[in-house]
C-alpha cells in the first residue's frame, strides 16, 4: 500500500531509500536545531546514515510495527514524521514522534502532517489512540499539540533517552472518539477545545526549579 496525504502545500508520504541523501542533507544542516530534541542511545552513539535509517524504518513498516513518513511542502521534503510502537489487539495504539527542517519552521507544517498522519492513521490504518511525547522545553512542539487539541494526560518522569540525558516528558493523546469528524477537519474549522492541551503550570520548566 502506498501511504500518503496531502492538505495545500503540505504533504506526507512513505519514505523511499532514494529519500535518503535529501534526507541526510537536512539533518547534518540543521544540528544546531534538531540536538537539543534528539533521541540518543545510553552509552553509544546515533547513527546518521540515513540509508541505514531508512532501511530500519522500512522493515518496520514491513513488519507493522510502524509507519516511517516524510513530510514535503510544495514537493520538497521539509523532515520526517515517524508512527511507531504500533501496538494493536485491545490497545490499538501508537505514538508520533518528527523533526522539521529550520528553514521551513513557521509554515503549519508539523500540525498540518501530524493532522494528516493522525487521520491516516484513525481511519486507514485501523488503530484507536495517537500518542505524542514532549520535552516540556520544547515550546515548538507544544503549540503544535495545543494547535491540533491533543488532551494532556501527564508527566513522564525521565522517559526518553534524548541529547544524552533521560528527560522528562510531557505525555498527549487523541482516540477517534474525540474526533469523529477528523483532526485536520477540526482544527481548520476552530472547533478543537480551548482547554485541551491544558499543561499545568508545575509540569512545566520555569515552575519546576
Amino acid at each position: 500500500m502506498e501511504l500518503g496525504h496531502s492538505h495545500g502545500p503540505v504533504g506526507i508520504r512513505l519514505v523511499r531509500t532514494r529519500d535518503a541523501k535529501v534526507l541526510q542533507h537536512e539533518l547534518m544542516s540543521n544540528r544546531a536545531w534538531l540536538r537539543r530534541w534528539e533521541a540518543t542511545i545510553p552509552g553509544g552513539s546515533t547513527s546518521f546514515d540515513m540509508r541505514v535509517n531508512i532501511r530500519r524504518l522500512l522493515q518496520q513498516y514491513r513488519d507493522g510495527n510502524g509507519y516511517p513518513f516524510v513530510m514535503e511542502y510544495e514537493g520538497e521534503v521539509a523532515g520526517q514524521l515517524n508512527v511507531w510502537g504500533i501496538a494493536r489487539g485491545s490497545l490499538g495504539s501508537a505514538t508520533i514522534g518528527y523533526w522539521v527542517s529550520e528553514r521551513f519552521a513557521g509554515l503549519g507544517i508539523t500540525p498540518t502532517s501530524v493532522a494528516l498522519a493522525t487521520d491516516l492513521c484513525f481511519t486507514q490504518m485501523g488503530l484507536h489512540r495517537m500518542e505524542v511525547c514532549l520535552r516540556p522545553e520544547n515550546t515548538a512542539s507544544l503549540r503544535v499539540v495545543q494547535k491540533l487539541g491533543f488532551r494532556y494526560e501527564g508527566l513522564r518522569r525521565r522517559y526518553i533517552h534524548i541529547d544524552g540525558e533521560w528527560r522528562d516528558h510531557l505525555c498527549f493523546a487523541l482516540t477517534t472518539e474525540d474526533v469523529p469528524q477528523g483532526v485536520l477537519s477540526r482544527w481548520l474549522h476552530g472547533q478543537v477545545p480551548a482547554d485541551a492541551g491544558e499543561v499545568p503550570p508545575e509540569h512545566l520548566p520555569d515552575q519546576r526549579r
